[in-house]
């Protein structure tokens, strides 16, 4: 794998086909079984399962062989994801004053403004 925030994405393909090994393995073992109880009386069905099963098992082996060459060390995933938060953390920091100053502001201007008195309405309906 190449240098620069892939660890993440290999470590997950490597337990995909892992998790897929274990799937090809399960369709086998459950065809045989059936095969094996006489629940299922039709080998073109037994035959099949099972031929997904280890065309999907094969498919996950050479998977796993593919993310097996190491050149040099890679900084890890999280390594990289924490130098990204602080900068996303500084930035939503920021955001997040804007927002609050301009909301102090509208809380000032609804106290004045609730108050007084419309300049249209008879003056001694408020006493």
């Amino acid at each position: 794998m190449v240098c620069g925030g892939f660890t993440c994405s290999k470590n997950a393909l490597c337990s995909l086909n892992v998790v897929y090994m274990m799937v090809g393995l399960l369709l086998i073992a459950v065809a045989a079984w059936g095969k094996g109880f006489g629940l299922v009386s039709s080998i073109h069905i037994i035959g099949g399962v099972i031929a997904v099963g280890v065309f999907l098992l094969l498919i996950a082996i050479v998977g796993l062989i593919g993310p097996c060459k190491l050149k040099g060390s890679c900084p890890t995933c999280g390594e990289k994801m924490l130098n990204h938060a602080t900068e996303v953390l500084k930035i939503l920091g920021g955001v997040g004053l804007f927002f609050s100053f301009s909301e102090i502001l509208g809380v000032w201007l609804a106290v004045r403004y609730r108050n007084q008195k419309d300049p249209r309405a008879n003056p001694s309906a408020f006493l």
